[in-house]
C-alpha cells in the first residue's frame, strides 16, 4: 500500500524537477554540472532531461567559466549546478565576471538543512546571499516540501526574468537549495504551468531619445567596448562617425593606439564630439588624450552600461545611432584622416610579413584574428598582453569576439573558450600564465558534446604586462621578476599533451598559420605554443613599432 503524504525526498525530487521543466520551457539549453553528494536532487534531475546538454566539470572554478563561455555563445542563460561548502565558494570568481560582463548565469548551490547548520557538519558555509550584490536576484526557498509546490514555478519564472535581464540588466542569479537525506528518490507529478510571473523592472531615468541628437557635420569620435554589437558599429561607420573598439568590437578601426602616439596625428584629430557607448577600450593612450581633448562627451544607452572611470561624460541620450537620422551625419572628411592613417599602418604592417617571419606577440595576435576572419570562427581573447596586442595591433575583426572584460582577470579564460567552443568551434588567445592559472579547464576538455577549440598561447615565460608598467624600472631586476614577471618552467606544450591534448610549438608565421588551420579541422582541444621573444625584447619590439607608425604618419601626412 502506498504511502499518502509524500516523503521529504520526494518533494526535493520533485522540486528540482519543476525548475528545470520550467526553465526548458523558457529556452534553457546547457547545464553545467560538478560532481557533489549534496546537489543530487538538482543533478538527477538535469539528467533525466533530454532537451537539455548536460557538461559535468570536476573543477566547480573551471565549470562556472566554461557555463560563462555557454552563456556567451549561446546568448541563453546557462544553469550551474554545484555542491555544498566550498564548491559554491569557487564560482565567487565567475559571478563577479559575469555580473559585471552581464552574462546571464543560473547559479545553484546546494546546502545543508537549517539543522546542520552551526553545529559542525561538513562542508557547511554560510551561503545565504553569498555573491553578495553581484547578483540580481537571491532564492532561497529551504527544504522543499509539497505543501510549497505552487511557488516553485514561480521561483524559477524570477530567476530566469533576472538572469535574461528582463526586469534589470541580464547577469547572474542565485539559488540556495536546501537538502535533507536521503538524497536520491523519484519526482512525482510537477504543478502545472501558470500564468507568467513577471518581475518588476526597475525604473530607469528618463533621457532624451537619440534622434533629438544633432551632430551634424561635426568631426566625431565614437568610443565602444563591451556589449556594442557589429551592428550598431556599422550604422556608427555609416554616419561617418569614427568608431575605436576595444579588442571585442566587430569593424572598429584598426591601430588607433600607435597612431595616437603621434603627436603630430593627435594635433590634427582632435574630435568637435566625442560619443561613448558600452565598455571602454583597454589603452591607456586613449583614455589620456581624451583626459586631454577635453572635448564635448555624450553617451548613448541602447548598448547597456556605459564605461566612464574618468567622468567625461557630459549628456547622456537613450537608445542608438541609425544612418538613417540624418541629424546624426557626421564630418566626412574627419572620418576619411582616419582611415587613411589606418589604411597606412595596414599597408605598412603587411608589407613587413613573409612566411618565415619569426614570431613575436603582436605578429601572433595578428595571425590569430586573420585566421578568425578568415574562417568565420568565434575568437576568445585573454587578458593582460593579448587583448592589448588585439585591440592595438591586430586587423579589424570580422568574426564575433569574447573577451572576460567585466573584471579583466585572467581567470577561468581556458574554460570559457571551451564554453564558446563546445559542440561547436573557437580559436584562443591566451598567455603562458593565463594557461597554467586555469589548466584544470584542460582535465575536462571540451567532454561529451566534442567540438573543436585551438588555445594559441605566447609563451614569453612569465606576465608580460607587467613589463610595461612602471614596476619593470623601479624595482631591482630579481625582485619583479620574484613578484611580478613569475617566469614558469613549465613546457606547456608537455603539458597540454599530459592532459591528452593536440599540441604543437611553432617559431614562425606559416608554422603558426598551418596549425591554427589543423587545429581547427580536426575535433578537441588543440593547443599551439608560439615561441616569442623575451618580456623586454617584446617592451622593445613594441615601442620600435610604435615610433615606425608615428613617422609613417607624419611623412605621409594621412
Amino acid at each position: 500500500m502506498s504511502r499518502s503524504v509524500p516523503s521529504l525526498s520526494e518533494a526535493q525530487a520533485t522540486f528540482a524537477a519543476t525548475l528545470f521543466d520550467e526553465w526548458i520551457e523558457r529556452g534553457l539549453r546547457d547545464v553545467v554540472l560538478s560532481p557533489g553528494s549534496r546537489s543530487t536532487p538538482l543533478a538527477l534531475a538535469a539528467a533525466t532531461r533530454l532537451e537539455l546538454s548536460l557538461h559535468v566539470r570536476i573543477d566547480e572554478r573551471s565549470a562556472g567559466f566554461f557555463a560563462l563561455g555557454r552563456a556567451l555563445a549561446t546568448e541563453t542563460p546557462v544553469a550551474v549546478v554545484v555542491t555544498s561548502g566550498t564548491a559554491a565558494a569557487e564560482l565567487h570568481a565567475c559571478v563577479a565576471e559575469a555580473d559585471l560582463a552581464y552574462v546571464p548565469l543560473l547559479i545553484m548551490t546546494a546546502d545543508r538543512p537549517p539543522e546542520l547548520h552551526g553545529v559542525g557538519a561538513p562542508q557547511t558555509i554560510e551561503q545565504r546571499h553569498l555573491y553578495g550584490a553581484m547578483v540580481r536576484h537571491f532564492e532561497e526557498p529551504g527544504v522543499a516540501r509539497m505543501e510549497a509546490a505552487s511557488s516553485w514555478r514561480p521561483i524559477a519564472s524570477r530567476l530566469w526574468t533576472f538572469a535574461r535581464g528582463e526586469a534589470a540588466p541580464a547577469g547572474p542569479v542565485h539559488l540556495n537549495a536546501a537538502f535533507v537525506e536521503p538524497l536520491v528518490a523519484s519526482a512525482l507529478d510537477l504543478p502545472e504551468r501558470d500564468a507568467d510571473i513577471i518581475a518588476p523592472r526597475e525604473v530607469e531615468r528618463v533621457l532624451p531619445d537619440v534622434a533629438s541628437f544633432n551632430v551634424a557635420g561635426q568631426s566625431v569620435l565614437c568610443v565602444v567596448g563591451a556589449g556594442v554589437s557589429a551592428n550598431v558599429i556599422e550604422q556608427c561607420v555609416a554616419l561617418d562617425w569614427v568608431v575605436l573598439g576595444d579588442a571585442t568590437a566587430q569593424g572598429s578601426l584598426a591601430h588607433f593606439d600607435a597612431l595616437l602616439r603621434s603627436s603630430d596625428f593627435v594635433a590634427r584629430v582632435r574630435p568637435e564630439l566625442v560619443v561613448r557607448l558600452g565598455g571602454i577600450p583597454a589603452s591607456r593612450v586613449l583614455a589620456e588624450q581624451l583626459r586631454l581633448w577635453q572635448a564635448r562627451t555624450v553617451s548613448l544607452s541602447g548598448a547597456g552600461l556605459v564605461a566612464d572611470p574618468d567622468r567625461l561624460v557630459q549628456e547622456a541620450y537613450a537608445g542608438l545611432p541609425h544612418r538613417e537620422i540624418a541629424t546624426l551625419v557626421a564630418n566626412r572628411d574627419y572620418a576619411s584622416t582616419w582611415r587613411d592613417a589606418s589604411a597606412e599602418v595596414v599597408r605598412w604592417l603587411e608589407s613587413s610579413e613573409t612566411g618565415d617571419s619569426a614570431l613575436n606577440e603582436p605578429l601572433v595576435a595578428r595571425a590569430v584574428v586573420a585566421a578568425s576572419n578568415a574562417s568565420g570562427v568565434p575568437l576568445v581573447v585573454g587578458s593582460s598582453m593579448p587583448v592589448r596586442d588585439v585591440e592595438w595591433w591586430a586587423p579589424t575583426r570580422c568574426s564575433t569576439t569574447y573577451a572576460n572584460r567585466g573584471v579583466n582577470g585572467i581567470d577561468g579564460v581556458v574554460s570559457t573558450a571551451l564554453g564558446v567552443g563546445v559542440g561547436a568551434k573557437a580559436l584562443a588567445l591566451i598567455g603562458d600564465l593565463t594557461m597554467l592559472h586555469d589548466v584544470s579547464g584542460l582535465v575536462d576538455g571540451l567532454g561529451d558534446a566534442g567540438g573543436s577549440c585551438v588555445l594559441v598561447v605566447p609563451d614569453n615565460r612569465g606576465g608580460g604586462i607587467f613589463s610595461f608598467l612602471p614596476q619593470a624600472l623601479s624595482i631591482d631586476n630579481g625582485r619583479f621578476e620574484q613578484l611580478f614577471g613569475t617566469p614558469r618552467p613549465h613546457n606547456l606544450e608537455v603539458v597540454a599533451r599530459a592532459f591528452g591534448h593536440s599540441a604543437i610549438t611553432v617559431t614562425t608565421l606559416d608554422g603558426l598559420r598551418l596549425a591554427i588551420d589543423q587545429g581547427l579541422a580536426r575535433d578537441g582541444v588543440s593547443v599551439i605554443v608560439a615561441s616569442v621573444p623575451s618580456r623586454p625584447e617584446n617592451v622593445r619590439l613594441h615601442q620600435t613599432w610604435n615610433d615606425d607608425v608615428a613617422g609613417l604618419v607624419t611623412r605621409s601626412g594621412a
